[in-house]
């Protein structure tokens, strides 16, 4: 009976959805729904939990330093936006091209950075773009007379060092998507161009950013989730989580900062809520902007 069961058609398919609305309902909605509680109450660990309705809320409006991690996390945001969509598809288009020559070694070492891990990459770079006069970029900058610069001090400087360690580990991922984008249009449509005297400007435009527009908003919504959620970057880029002046503060590094390190669950979750709000309000926007939710003639 229970085989017959387990074998039938119409339970078949939800016997194997089971486990992933399982997963979604324990590790998702239920921690989501946790939190959504959470941030109406006053908590900490070892004391009893009070209700302090929109508190927690009305705090944040008038939390500067939440307010300076916010606009840190969509400057990064934008900036990346900038940085990681135009440039990989361009790298995309270049190497998929069949005059390239290396194309694997090149497709290799733009992903190679993706496979290292952010402690060790986040390391590195604060060793790049230390403020002695003999870290890396201190030393480019002596070999053209300049002073060395305190990057990790400055709000323009310390973006600068967020913006290349973030470039040099996402444009390879990127390029990837792009590339297996380019490799669903057909050659035909090329050909077609060149017959009609199209030159490579119009068929990038005309081709190969139309048919690459489902793999462009599947890029730009995972960025724009990336560069919000932001954290472990600026942490080992700053050696923790306390940047001179908040410069590299995130709403991610300010939730850990209420929630870890000052044990205000409460706070904490109402800026993880708020952090999910502004993400979705964002990306179901730029999702409605690019069209994705019209139907089809």
């Amino acid at each position: 009976m229970i085989k017959r069961f387990l074998y039938s058609q119409k339970v078949a398919p939800y016997v194997f959805v089971l486990p992933f609305v399982l997963v979604f309902a324990i590790f998702w909605v239920y921690p989501l729904l946790s939190s959504f509680q959470m941030s109406f109450q006053q908590i900490t660990l070892g004391q009893d939990s009070s209700f302090v309705g929109l508190d927690n809320y009305s705090k944040l409006l008038t939390d500067t330093v939440f307010l300076k991690a916010v606009v840190n996390s969509a400057v990064y945001m934008v900036l990346t936006l900038v940085i990681l969509i135009p440039f990989p598809m361009l790298f995309a288009v270049l190497i998929n091209n069949r005059l390239m020559w290396g194309r694997e070694f090149f497709k290799s070492s733009f992903f190679f950075p993706a496979l290292t891990s952010v402690v060790v990459a986040g390391t590195i770079f604060r060793l790049m773009f230390g403020e002695m006069e003999g870290s890396l970029i201190n030393s480019v900058l002596g070999l053209f007379g300049l002073e060395p610069v305190k990057f990790l001090k400055g709000q323009t400087t310390g973006f600068i060092a967020l913006l290349s360690l973030a470039t040099w580990r996402w444009t390879g991922v990127n390029m990837l998507y792009f590339l297996s984008g380019l490799k669903s249009i057909p050659d035909d449509y090329y050909e077609a161009a060149s017959i009609d005297g199209a030159s490579s400007f119009q068929k990038f435009t005309r081709i190969t950013m139309p048919l690459l527009k489902p793999v462009t908003i599947y890029v730009l919504t995972i960025s724009i989730y990336a560069g919000l959620a932001m954290f472990i970057e600026s942490m080992m880029l700053w050696n923790g989580n306390n940047s001179p002046k908040n410069i590299g503060l995130t709403i991610v590094g300010y939730l850990y900062r209420q929630g870890i390190e000052k044990n205000n669950l409460g706070y904490a979750a109402a800026v993880g809520i708020v952090l999910l709000l502004i993400t979705m309000i964002i990306n179901l926007t730029q999702l409605a902007f690019t069209g994705l939710f019209k139907k089809e003639d």
